[in-house]
């Protein structure tokens, strides 16, 4: 019986080592269960998972140019449910350092004189989406690194003129 990638095999541990464990595969084969390959979970110490001699149920996961075979016990399981994620108020209730709705972030002075920044006024307007507060950034972001770069290239730099 040939050893696929992607094929589900059932296997017995017959080493624990500290980065993972070895699996003894049918047809007097075996394979390697990676640490980061044993749960869905972190797993601290293999000891924590496994026993020598336990059955497990095995997916191979790779096969390299030396015959070493991957395995993974949590590809071969379906991943545990992910908690339901509820809205309302974070545990410990609201954040007391959050503005009221409707007051906004007072805009940034320059840094100084001669130093070209110039702050972008303060829109009041309802709750922008993240993909539009993203769009603001990166526009924004992009606007001072160029400013930044042309003033390299005059000798606009910190610390004056070399």
């Amino acid at each position: 019986m040939g050893i696929e990638v992607g094929s589900v095999l059932d296997g017995k541990v017959t080493g624990i080592t500290n980065f993972g464990a070895f699996v003894a595969l049918p047809g007097n084969r075996s394979g390697l269960v990676h640490i980061s390959e044993i749960a869905y979970s972190y797993v601290n110490d293999v000891h924590d998972h496994l026993t020598e001699g336990q059955e497990v149920k095995v997916k191979v996961i790779g096969v390299d140019a030396n015959n070493r075979i991957n395995l993974s016990i949590k590809q071969a399981a379906p991943p545990p449910p992910r908690p339901e994620r509820r809205a309302g108020p974070r545990p410990g209730g609201p954040n007391p350092h959050a503005r009221p709705e409707g007051e906004h972030r007072p805009a940034r002075r320059p840094n100084g004189p001669g130093r070209g920044f110039t702050p972008e006024p303060v829109q009041p307007r309802g709750p922008a989406s993240f993909e539009d507060q993203l769009k603001q950034f990166m526009a924004s972001s992009d606007s001072k690194l160029s400013e930044l770069h042309m003033n390299e290239k005059r000798g606009n730099r910190r610390g004056g003129r070399k």
